[in-house]
Parts: structure tokens; C-alpha cells; sequence
């Protein structure tokens, strides 16, 4: 049984400007500061154009490298992937993580739902990976819509 994290968060600008943000290699490492453990993104590399089967390395203030394989790509309304390459101490816990942003058009902006579901490396693990995701990664994801909403105002 994996481990669910979401977060949420509505912003009050049209969906294409925040599908583009949360996609853009360039623009997203700025927005995800971390969180306690949790490294902040220092860089992103694509291995090609985005789209379902391309790799993106997400390089971490810690010195981590961690891998993102597209699964899911429907602008501007879903982006779903699959993290994996954890280090230890990390990787003792949890093998892989299954993320899903859902955006939906809300009035005048949209809603975003970000959801993991993370798989631990066995069930003597999955308490310790869930205290530890519930007390830093959902915070880390909150944070980051949280600036990612703060980036976009900064913008009009």
C-alpha cells in the first residue's frame, strides 16, 4: 500500500500560465525551495522536448540527481511521472514515487490538485517513509504552489 501526499491551491491566473510554469525546466527549480529534508531543485535537464517516455533529471541543492519519466502529458490539464533514483538515507525508505498534477479551469484562474503516491521499500519501512513525507514532502509541495502563486502575481 503506497503513501498519498496532495496539495492544493487556486490560482487567479489562466490555466495555460500555470500548466507552462509547473512544466518549464527553466522556471520551476526557482519555485521549489524544500523543505526541511527535503532538498530544493537547483536544476532540471530534459533529455529531449517534453512529452509521454522523456527523462528529466532533477538536480538537488544536497547534491542529489534524482530521475522523472513523463507518463502522463495533456497541456494544459494534466502532468503526471514517476520519480525514482532516491539515495540514502532516503532510498532505505521509499522506492519510487508516482506524482499527478491535475489543473482545472476555475472561474477566472484554476484549481491545482499535486498528488504522490510513494511506494516504501517494504512494510516495516512505510510508517517511518509516511511520517517522514506527511512531516516534509507535503509541506515541500504546498510551499512550492505556494511560490509558484507568488511567481505568477509577480508577472502581470
Amino acid at each position: 500500500m503506497g503513501i498519498r501526499l496532495v496539495a492544493r491551491q487556486r490560482f487567479a491566473v489562466p490555466i495555460a500560465e500555470v500548466f507552462a510554469l509547473c512544466t518549464d525546466a527553466q522556471r520551476f527549480p526557482a519555485v521549489f525551495p524544500g523543505y526541511g529534508p527535503i532538498p530544493a531543485i537547483r536544476r532540471i535537464v530534459l533529455d529531449g522536448p517534453l512529452a509521454v517516455g522523456s527523462r528529466r533529471q532533477i538536480h538537488n541543492s544536497d547534491g542529489s540527481i534524482l530521475d522523472e519519466t513523463i507518463h502522463v502529458l495533456q497541456p494544459p490539464l494534466r502532468h503526471a511521472y514517476r520519480l525514482s533514483g532516491f539515495r540514502a538515507p532516503f532510498a532505505w525508505l521509499v522506492r519510487q514515487g508516482e506524482a499527478d498534477w491535475q489543473l482545472q479551469p476555475d472561474g477566472d484562474g484554476c484549481s491545482v490538485e499535486w498528488s504522490y503516491l510513494f511506494e516504501p521499500v517494504s512494510a516495516l519501512a512505510r510508517p517511518f517513509a509516511g511520517l517522514l513525507l506527511r512531516g516534509f514532502m507535503q509541506p515541500a509541495m504546498q510551499r512550492c504552489l505556494g511560490c509558484m502563486q507568488q511567481a505568477l502575481a509577480a508577472t502581470r
